[in-house]
């Protein structure tokens, strides 16, 4: 947690993943983020994993440093009162429909700089998720060796829609404070899924070859890299990107006469050529696959480090979760009291900021735990009229 957004003050209405994220980010940096749901919780709010007692540990941290307003969206009276916040409030995210209650049109009515960041499946306000995106925009066609598709068990174009939208709105803010101009933006997973593909070379590879990529399995495209099993059984992923990488790993291995004599037979050099490396694994491999497996792991390990090798064996997430450099001497991580009651490592802000005091992260708010203070400072109402809402079930507290 740091503390560079104060006096920042958003709305959400959203679930799952891309919007709530959105959301967490700007409130690890310190601005004062309001979720507003559903009583009871919304759609995610019971989403696995979840503890014994059903509470789920992927709402709880999604939505960390967050307050929490509960109200009954399912009527009138509760829809008004969103829509009373977000004007109070004047920026807004959410990843609800563009056409109905939240419209933007409707919610700048009284609010003409507004500012709404949305999310959205399609452009065309129709749905989809993460997985199906990815379906769409081909990348299980080219994970593992083939022939059947293979999805990924990362959201990744919900987690980059999510920072996109932290920045679009900052970017927006920025607009605002130099012209007064509100606006929506629209953040739809598939353009950011197709558009990422477009950003990497996806798109003008496949016109410019007339065909799709060949599916490489654990060797990566374009470079030195792959997967290789060590004597005592270790499984690690080695990746070059530099030519002073190649040479530290050819000379950590003792694979230069060996190499050298590719090279001769071949008529190429691969010194100083990422793509020649990649070209003639075919003969690479199998001189490192028997200089690997000749070794154990620690000891090819510590080679590696000392070359400046980019290496790493596999493991689980239980064995990342035990890791010092990972988890338990990393700063991002301290306990919180949270909702669950479970006691685990939670993270806080990403960014390092040299001289600036790391704040530990903050726990979740249970669902309507700040109705009350929310209702009465961005609305002004009184605690007599609060009650009403309470004893009506417009809203409720925790």
């Amino acid at each position: 947690m740091y503390d560079l957004l104060p006096g920042l003050s958003v709305i959400e209405a959203s679930s799952f993943v891309a919007s709530p994220t959105a959301g967490l980010y700007l409130a690890q940096m310190g601005a004062e983020v309001i979720r507003v749901d559903q009583i009871g919780g919304g759609p995610d709010f019971r989403r696995w994993p979840v503890t014994e007692n059903n509470d789920s540990l992927y709402w709880e941290n999604l939505n960390r440093a967050k307050k929490s307003v509960a109200l009954d969206l399912a009527r009138p009276e509760g829809r008004e009162l969103l829509q009373a916040l977000v004007r109070a409030t004047g920026q807004f995210v959410t990843n609800f429909p563009a056409k109905g209650f939240l419209a933007h049109d409707t919610l700048a009515e009284g609010r003409a700089d507004l500012i709404t960041v949305r999310v959205m499946g399609w452009a065309d306000g129709s749905p989809a998720l993460d997985y199906t995106v990815n379906n769409a925009v081909g990348y299980p066609m080219l994970t593992g060796p083939g022939p059947e598709p293979v999805n990924h068990v990362l959201p990744a174009w919900d987690l980059l829609t999510g920072s996109y939208a932290a920045f679009a709105l900052l970017a927006a803010l920025r607009r605002r404070d130099a012209t007064g101009q509100g606006g929506e933006v629209r953040l739809p997973l598939s353009d950011v899924a197709i558009g990422t593909v477009a950003n990497l070379g996806g798109i003008a590879e496949v016109l410019h070859t007339g065909t799709d990529r060949p599916r490489l399995g654990n060797t990566v495209f374009g470079l030195f890299g792959r997967d290789f099993t060590t004597r005592d059984g270790k499984r690690t992923m080695i990746v070059v990107v530099t030519h002073r990488q190649w040479s530290n790993l050819v000379a950590a291995l003792g694979l230069g006469e060996a190499i050298a004599r590719v090279e001769a037979e071949r008529g190429v050099s691969f010194a100083a050529d990422d793509g020649l490396r990649f070209i003639h694994r075919d003969a690479l491999f199998p001189l490192f696959e028997g200089a690997i497996g000749a070794r154990d792991h620690a000891d090819l390990a510590a080679a590696f480090d000392a070359g400046g090798i980019v290496h790493s064996a596999y493991g689980t997430m239980a064995d990342a979760v035990r890791d010092p450099r990972l988890v338990g001497d990393n700063p991002i991580f301290a306990t919180a009291a949270d909702p669950s009651g479970t006691s685990y490592p939670a993270a806080g802000a990403f960014a390092t900021i040299p001289g600036d005091e790391r704040r530990p992260p903050l726990p979740a708010p249970r669902n309507g735990q700040h109705s009350e203070e929310v209702l009465a400072e961005r609305l002004g109402l009184s605690s007599g009229a609060i009650a009403k809402l309470f004893d009506s079930g417009i809203a409720r507290p925790a």
